[in-house]
């Protein structure tokens, strides 16, 4: 990561670290809705058991690593931002299987290669500088491992905006480097890093700050829409699964 984005991301770790979860949509009922779908998605596909290493990139204030901790599979999980981290480490200090460290997801210093089984991250790739991420993250992992990361998707018409329009993307509290991706354009790269089993899936219809009572009522129905040919293009996010 060049170090004025790296500067970026570690000032701007700081300035939300009062309020990160809110920044990030997962404070409301339709943001626990949502991030608890990922962690079961992220389970199931990536067969995480008690038995399982993982490695966690971007972990922030640590809320998404105690719902994958609960799994009880061994847990690295590292983020460059020293603020949140610190809040982490307060999070997760009951958790004995989760180990806090400050790390860059470009550069995956003094991690071991072919160690981890699954290395995951929840909206994390789209801060730095993708591809050296997902090559480093190939290194670590053994083989048949697998990598589940979720992404904004570049073809919502609100993620385009949001990543493309420069005040805009501050008034959203997004750091200034952020982008979002195509999913064809994903698939290119991790089949040119050498990964297989690809999969890079349209999801997540339900907005974060949709109201509680919606929730209930469209929570699940929204799921359909990820189904539907066209439509699915314009989801909010991307799942990303592939393995080694």
């Amino acid at each position: 990561m060049n170090n004025e984005r790296k500067l970026n991301e570690i000032k701007h770790g700081e300035k939300i670290s009062s309020n990160a979860e809110k920044v990030w949509g997962h404070s409301g009922k339709a943001g626990k809705f949502r991030v608890k779908r990922r962690i079961d998605l992220m389970v199931e596909m990536g067969k995480i058991t008690e038995d399982s290493m993982v490695l966690e990139l971007g972990c922030g204030t640590g809320e998404f690593t105690k719902n994958l901790a609960n799994t009880k599979a061994g847990i690295t999980a590292i983020d460059l931002s020293p603020h949140l981290l610190e809040i982490a480490k307060n999070n997760l200090k009951k958790f004995h299987n989760v180990k806090l460290e400050i790390g860059d997801m470009e550069t995956l210093d003094n991690l071991p290669n072919n160690y981890f089984s699954n290395v995951v991250g929840n909206s994390v790739l789209h801060h730095v500088d993708y591809e050296k991420c997902l090559e480093r993250s190939y290194n670590k992992l053994i083989v048949g491992g697998s990598i589940f990361f979720t992404e904004p998707n570049m073809m919502n018409p609100q993620i385009a905006l949001q990543k493309n329009i420069p005040w805009l993307k501050k008034m959203m509290g997004d750091s200034p480097d952020e982008i979002a991706f195509f999913r064809w354009r994903l698939e290119k790269v991790l089949r040119k890093l050498g990964y297989k089993n690809i999969k890079v899936i349209n999801f997540d219809f339900l907005h974060p700050i949709m109201p509680s009572l919606l929730v209930d009522i469209l929570g699940v129905p929204l799921i359909f829409l990820e189904k539907i040919p066209i439509v699915k293009e314009i989801s909010g996010s991307l799942l990303i699964y592939a393995e080694k």
